[in-house]
């Protein structure tokens, strides 16, 4: 299984490896297929998959000879064969298509689609032993117990795609799990970092959109303003390393050239550096157990001139400490944690509640979750999406006094 595998089976010059893209028309698929198209000899696709943009995807799969392709929303079928017409591409429209395309026979798989709708496709892929470049936090997130026991099971081999997480994964090389004292995720701060509390809680939608460093999605640039996204990548390596809370620290570093960092026993601290750019981690994982040449800007440090570092401040930022502690409640509250910050954070983009009361409103659904004695093992996708379901109900539950409070 492993997060951290040993470097062997390594590909010979001449070898050409089969990809699939789940979700190749989002912002990571677009990195993906970026160092895809910058590699025509090393590569082949066999399937690839996006939520609803026909056209996009159509474009992808004529590119690049795609063998099969899915699209999620099922009442596009028609539009995407007609798109496709002439060519030999195997077209299917809804979860079980996009379920398909991840069990195909391809050698290395992207899972980017976001969201708990990732999480079938995702192990689709790890159940018949692929290699799986993770980006989609939600299956470790949601499902991290099982989505690694199914990975040991299979033979899988999980490569993380998150800047953070391939940081830690190439620092971990290193040194041995029982040399390990701590990890360190780097955090930019983001737009709020030097802001009073009082002043976040005001913060608009505009002033959290404005990310100092990374050029990323609505939902995750927002989720970096409040710092939820850094919680979510302590449960992630939580999992993915197989650490505790108490070896996992985040460290925010404004200029986001160190992604992470590994301490061991000696005191020896290894770090990954780099420009700030998606396509690094893509492509360490699209290579491994080897390196491509990848098209991110070269690191000038002396241009830079320095790096600098601070303790995450969890005033400004609760939502971080609210992820350690639903990933030291466990049985299902990282889940809810997830699920519960995803309806708050689509109440914000719809003016209906604070920035402020995102933290707040996935407090609230947390300590519902407690309360109502309601963790329990998951053991499957379908427990793990249920939870979620319900999670996201409480959370819609308790938004209008959340947001009446804030008032």
């Amino acid at each position: 299984m492993s997060a951290v595998p040993l470097r062997n089976n390594r590909l010979a010059a001449t070898d050409i490896r089969s990809v699939t893209v789940l979700g190749a028309t989002g912002s990571i698929g677009d990195s993906t297929m970026d160092l895809l198209r910058a590699s025509p000899e090393r590569y082949r696709v066999e399937a690839l998959t996006a939520n609803s943009n026909v056209e996009a995807l159509a474009k992808l799969a004529r590119e690049f000879s795609a063998r099969f392709v899915a699209i999620a929303d099922s009442t596009k079928l028609a539009d995407l064969k007609a798109a496709l017409a002439g060519t030999s591409t195997e077209c299917g429209a809804g979860e079980s298509a996009v379920i398909e395309a991840g069990a195909r026979p391809a050698d290395w798989v992207m899972a980017a689609v976001s969201g708990a709708a990732g999480l079938k496709p995702a192990l689709a892929a790890v159940d018949r032993g692929a290699h799986v470049a993770l980006a989609n936090k939600e299956c470790l997130v949601c499902a991290g117990d099982f989505f690694m026991q199914r990975a040991a099971k299979a033979g899988a081999c999980i490569l993380p795609a998150d800047s953070e997480h391939n940081a830690l994964f190439q620092a971990l090389a290193s040194g041995n799990r029982d040399e390990l004292v701590r990890v360190i995720i780097t955090a930019s701060g983001g737009p709020f970092r030097t802001w009073k509390p009082a002043d976040i809680e005001q913060a608009t939608l505009e002033q959290a959109l404005k990310h100092p460093n990374w050029s990323m999605g609505q939902k995750i640039t927002i989720d970096s303003a409040s710092m939820m996204n850094k919680g979510l990548e302590v449960i992630e390596a939580s999992y993915l390393f197989a650490l505790s809370p108490d070896e996992i620290d985040v460290l925010v570093h404004p200029q986001s050239i160190i992604h992470g960092m590994v301490e061991f026993s000696d005191r020896s601290v290894m770090a990954q550096l780099g420009s700030p750019d998606m396509r690094t981690p893509i492509a360490h994982c699209l290579g491994w157990p080897d390196r491509i040449k990848g098209p991110a800007a070269k690191l000038d440090l002396a241009k830079i001139g320095q790096l600098t570092f601070e303790a995450p401040d969890f005033e400004r930022f609760p939502g971080l400490r609210l992820a350690f502690e639903s990933l030291r409640t466990g049985k299902g509250a990282t889940t809810v944690f997830n699920a519960a910050n995803e309806v708050a954070v689509a109440a914000f983009i719809a003016g209906k509640i604070r920035f402020g009361a995102i933290a707040r409103l996935v407090e609230a659904t947390l300590e519902d979750w407690v309360r109502g004695g309601n963790q329990g093992p998951m053991t499957s996708a379908d427990d793990a999406i249920n939870v979620d379901h319900v999670a996201r109900n409480k959370a819609a539950a308790l938004l209008p006094q959340i947001a009446l409070k804030a008032s």
